[in-house]
């Protein structure tokens, strides 16, 4: 049987192929997951270690339960997820003698999930797939290639966000008349508790005999963290963005509201109150929340209006992010020879997507016939499912990648990029340029490779108090991140007869594989034969 996770920040979705129905349907865990008004059954992303020694922990709706999740307790999480694969700054905990990270805490969460699920249908070791943050993706193969050794299962495979979104929304609709049945270009936006992901995706209905692999970690008893043979073809990405910005962060903005207007005392019951503002002003334009504790006498009366809360979104240049993530896809597509009017639909997906002046905001740039908001939670993991339904998937490059060379104007070296971000993989032709000796009697000819970073401000990841939150980094300089710096590494021909300066020399193609290995074929222009032959020279990130 194929099983999908969504591993939320909030909120983790699980979904299961039916057989007998032939369609995709949620899972309800009794015991750790809750189901509110006419959403589909969900699993509280929290976790509460009672002992890390032995690795014993309380997920999901259990926390909640039992009231693990109102008091300051140090053993406490939520929005552990946004943690896993980022640098964190600041004081990591220590429980029963063990440091607690991030990552720990993900696999103690899924490991439970998993145990919990074969504890009531054990056919779920069949096969797995998970899905994974846009931005974050080769973290998250890495992470989950290690998960994958505790978690004793059959198969696993892993998928992006807003892919796994535009599945469930486009090919995973069951529904004949469906205005997407026959469209192709759609734009996911995945807003969830902690993360922002957009992304630009290609789906072409027509089916192949082939069968889908998805990406790989696990087959049996032997890992494919490190590498994946699959060969995509259908579904294509062509554009990303991706920033770590949800409801989480709202919900701390609403709590520092009413302590500065208020002297409201922060902790997990008050953020927990400020969420159920923000919930209740997706649907109406007034909340309050009210509060007693009878053994305590504590007592809150928090009220909002829909206007009050979006100041404090713009107090906060939520939309100002909102914005810079949208730029960043629409350049991408227009690279890809695409205009906003080309995009067929706009899927929303995510809690943080319910909130109207999130959708208002959606609808400055695409008519309000072309977004939908149909399946805010369930869409990622029923589409996950359509990796084992006959739906392969094609991805692209997220960073430019460039050589260095020399500037002598400037006395230092430089990049000059070669390949562009956005660029599908395999490629279907490759990247030439032609090179000559610098100097006389050179004996070869060295290029060194570098992953190029954004001009756009960095994020970092940081405590406050007991509070996981992010902040923007300004920054001026464009990151590079040199790939094969190294000894025997750089050098790419050997040169016979030496080379000279003043003429053409090489021609150097550049192409990338399906598995992103950088490959370079190098002819001698002079001696009019092939030095190297689509020789691989380093894997891209």
């Amino acid at each position: 049987m194929g099983i999908a996770i969504d591993f939320g920040t909030s909120n983790t979705v699980i979904a299961r192929w039916n057989r007998a129905t032939q369609q995709p349907e949620t899972i309800t865990l009794p015991g750790i997951s809750w189901k509110a008004a006419q959403n589909p059954a969900l699993i509280p992303s929290l976790i509460y270690v009672e002992d890390a020694s032995q690795g014993k922990v309380v997920i999901g709706q259990a926390v909640r339960d039992r009231a693990l999740d109102l008091a300051s307790d140090r053993r406490f999480f939520r929005n552990f997820k946004r943690g896993i694969g980022s640098p964190i700054q600041g004081f990591l905990p220590e429980l029963d003698g063990q440091p607690i990270r991030f990552e720990q805490l993900g696999q103690w969460f899924l490991v439970d999930v998993i145990r919990q699920l074969k504890a009531s249908d054990p056919e779920v070791a069949e096969s797995v797939v998970f899905t994974v943050p846009v931005d974050s993706f080769e973290s998250y193969r890495l992470w989950l290639g290690q998960v994958c050794q505790v978690l004793q299962l059959d198969q696993v495979r892993m998928l992006d966000e807003p892919t796994a979104a535009a599945l469930g929304y486009g090919l995973g609709d069951s529904h004949k008349g469906s205005a997407l049945q026959n469209r192709e270009t759609l734009l996911v936006v995945d807003f969830g508790g902690g993360t922002l992901d957009l992304s630009l995706v290609q789906l072409d209905s027509a089916q192949t005999s082939t069968k889908p692999l998805g990406f790989i970690l696990q087959w049996g008893q032997k890992s494919f963290a490190e590498q994946s043979g699959q060969r995509p073809k259908i579904a294509r990405v062509l554009a990303k963005a991706g920033q770590n910005l949800g409801g989480s962060d709202i919900d701390n903005w609403l709590v520092d509201y009413f302590a500065e207007s208020q002297d409201l005392v922060i902790s997990p019951l008050t953020t927990r109150l400020a969420e159920r503002l923000k919930i209740q002003l997706s649907l109406q334009t007034q909340a309050q929340e009210v509060y007693f504790n009878d053994e305590t006498f504590d007592s809150y009366d928090l009220q909002l209006t829909r206007s009050q809360f979006e100041h404090i979104l713009i107090q906060h240049q939520f939309f100002d992010r909102l914005d810079d993530c949208m730029s960043q896809v629409l350049q991408q597509a227009r690279r890809q020879g695409l205009e906003v009017k080309d995009i067929d639909a706009v899927l929303l997906v995510g809690g943080t997507a319910q909130i109207p002046a999130v959708q208002t905001w959606v609808q400055q740039y695409f008519d309000v016939s072309k977004i939908r908001c149909e399946k805010p939670f369930e869409a990622i993991a029923q589409g996950a499912l359509q990796l084992s339904q006959g739906v392969e998937i094609k991805d692209f490059l997220y960073h430019s990648y460039g050589i260095r060379f020399w500037d002598r104007r400037n006395n230092r070296h430089s990049w000059h990029p070669i390949i562009k971000a956005g660029q599908a993989y395999p490629m279907e032709s490759p990247v030439e340029i032609v090179l000559g000796a610098s100097v006389n009697s050179q004996p070869s000819i060295e290029l060194v490779v570098g992953e190029l970073g954004a001009d756009s401000d960095q994020i970092e990841v940081y405590f406050d108090g007991d509070r996981l939150v992010t902040r923007r980094l300004d920054s001026n300089q464009t990151q590079v991140q040199p790939l094969n710096d190294r000894d025997n590494a750089r050098s790419i021909a050997q040169l016979d007869p030496p080379g000279k300066p003043g003429s053409d020399r090489i021609k150097v193609q550049f192409r990338i594989d399906d598995q992103r290995f950088l490959r370079i074929t190098v002819e001698d222009l002079l001696a009019l034969r092939t030095l190297v032959d689509n020789q691989p020279v380093v894997q891209l990130n």
